[in-house]
């Protein structure tokens, strides 16, 4: 199964309210990963490469700040949002959540439609393609909601993988990307993919959008994987 969708981890003790909120997540379009405890979490954190973190604050054994807090400390998670949820209302327990790193805090009871606004809006942020954004590069303008690509203004013809590809290196242009972060964002988890794989089908893009001239925009960083720009 491909990436398309964004991967919310889930964390919540609460049988009742957990499955509540994976149900309302999934009919949104999210992939959804859930945890129990804390340790579940910071197990599946590793694992699932999750792209936001919802987060209750109250859970067996590490608390959401610890789990948070270890997070926020790595360089490869540190992006990753979380939503902090809390029976805590008080504005010292809002500021401590906050400083701890998350990104958003909301307060039990909470609206479902409200937090699915604001899980909406923390992708906007770090993957914009993946909630229907425009996307432009230089003279490359990805279009997700139409899965449309042009360069100086001439269409390009993409297969989906070379799409959600693209789509990667545009959200982020300039970061170096690893042929496995690419396989797990891409292509996902639940199939094999060869890692050479990945080189075949940035080929394929590379040809695609150097196809009316141009300058190819994806840097080969020898060791490390690929880049736009």
């Amino acid at each position: 199964m491909s990436n398309d969708h964004p991967k919310v981890l889930l964390v919540e003790d609460e049988p009742a309210q957990r499955e509540v909120l994976k149900y309302n997540l999934q009919s949104e379009g999210f992939d959804v990963v859930a945890a129990a405890d804390g340790d579940e979490a910071i197990l599946l954190v590793e694992e699932e490469t999750p792209d936001i973190i919802v987060l209750d604050w109250m859970l067996p054994g590490i608390s959401g700040i610890e789990i948070c807090r270890r997070i926020k400390s790595k360089s490869h998670t540190r992006s990753i949002p979380v939503i902090m949820l809390s029976a805590r209302a008080e504005e010292v327990d809002r500021v401590r959540g906050l400083e701890t790193g998350a990104d958003d805090y909301v307060v039990k009871p909470y609206s479902v439609l409200e937090l699915m606004a604001r899980v909406r809006s923390q992708l906007r942020r770090v993957r914009p393609a993946s909630v229907g954004q425009r996307l432009e590069y230089e003279d490359i303008i990805l279009d997700s909601e139409t899965h449309r690509v042009t360069r100086s203004d001439n269409p390009l013809k993409l297969g989906p993988t070379e799409f959600r590809l693209l789509s990667t290196f545009m959200e982020k242009p300039g970061r170096v990307w690893s042929r496995e972060q690419l396989l797990d964002r891409v292509w996902g988890r639940d199939i094999y993919v060869d890692s050479r794989t990945v080189d075949v089908h940035v080929g394929r893009l590379r040809k695609a959008l150097c196809l009316h001239g141009g300058e190819d925009p994806v840097r080969t960083v020898r060791g490390a994987g690929y880049a736009l720009g």
